[in-house]
């Protein structure tokens, strides 16, 4: 007999539930967050078990790594996807769990991918070094600031940016010792900036689909690194369109006899790739008079906010045919 397995997970614990095919419960618990507990309570089902359908909430990363080192079958649940019946009156956890399993065991379970834990240590390091990149700019501006609005003049962000860079102000003064408090986080952050930079590049030798990205004008190494791990298996997505949407680079408006109905959720897909491509848009349209010209086709209909995305929707269209086909960007066939 085959069974099925649902676990609705919390940040302390989780409830595990095991279904046959007739969705009898044969294990209906409530347990604490410990891998080698969630174990011993599942291995006797080992051999039985079609999967174990997971929740991914932001704490999944320990449960799933864990069940598959040990030989489990698991799925990853895309819980933006599960809609319970609406008429629903009451819901729990044990319920959930039991959901979980009951959507498996009918086949028709939204489950999302599950990113290789070796590349995705690498690839969260990488988005760690873009907290560390907002931090240092929040540091120096304010040092911009507290000098502009003291002295009167502005100096150039890149100048601060040097390890020998001396405050133009009186030692020991309180001026200096204020804007001294942002200029020592300023320059430990650009140390460990560039401490994950090596790493990272270290990490992925530089791949094939690293140098097609870095031959796109305007991505160069940080955008080529965010893109390829943001990306992962370019055969996950089933065509470009999944892709795009993935990149949040496409409209989430609904429409109804040629009138708005409202929006879809905005937020679904990957936000450091959204990003990427909109840095690789602002760049491409500098650096390249075909997608300048585009943008300022689509800036002269609408305004410069659409016609920058558009630039990144057409970027992200190549990427995927790029990596899916491994072949070079070219510019004419994307900006016709």
């Amino acid at each position: 007999m085959t069974l099925y397995c649902g676990i609705d997970l919390h940040s302390n614990n989780h409830v595990i539930v095991v279904i046959d095919e007739e969705d009898n419960k044969l294990v209906n618990k409530r347990i604490d967050n410990n891998l080698s507990t969630t174990i011993e309570l599942l291995s006797p089902f080992k051999n039985q078990l079609h999967a174990i359908a997971v929740e991914s909430t932001f704490n999944w990363y320990w449960l799933v790594d864990g069940l598959l080192d040990a030989g489990f079958s698991v799925e990853l649940v895309n819980t933006a996807a599960v809609k319970q019946y609406e008429g629903l009156k009451y819901s729990g956890d044990h319920q959930d769990a039991f959901f979980l399993a009951h959507l498996m065991r009918l086949g028709i379970l939204p489950t999302g991918h599950i990113y290789p834990k070796e590349r995705r240590a690498v690839r969260d390091l990488l988005r760690r070094r873009r907290q560390l990149v907002r931090q240092s700019s929040t540091h120096l501006i304010s040092i911009q600031n507290q000098i502009w609005r003291s002295l009167g003049y502005r100096i150039d962000s890149n100048q601060m940016k040097k390890l020998d860079f001396e405050l133009p102000f009186e030692q020991n003064s309180y001026l200096y010792h204020s804007a001294n408090a942002n200029l020592q986080v300023l320059q430990l952050l650009q140390l460990q900036i560039h401490h994950i930079e090596t790493e990272v590049l270290n990490a992925v030798n530089l791949e094939n689909e690293y140098k097609l990205l870095t031959g796109i004008t305007g991505i160069g190494p940080i955008l080529g690194l965010t893109i390829m791990l943001e990306t992962g298996n370019i055969q996950r997505f089933d065509d470009v369109g999944n892709y795009v949407s993935y990149c949040r680079c496409v409209n989430s408006l609904r429409e109804s006899n040629g009138k708005k109905k409202g929006s879809g959720n905005r937020k679904a897909g990957n936000k450091y790739l959204s990003w990427a491509f909109s840095e690789a848009a602002h760049y491409i349209v500098r650096f390249d008079s075909k997608a300048k010209r585009f943008y300022e086709r689509k800036k002269a209909k609408r305004n410069g906010i659409v016609a920058i995305r558009a630039v990144a929707h057409k970027i992200a269209r190549a990427v995927y045919h790029m990596l899916k086909n491994n072949e070079p960007f070219d510019v004419n066939r994307v900006f016709q």
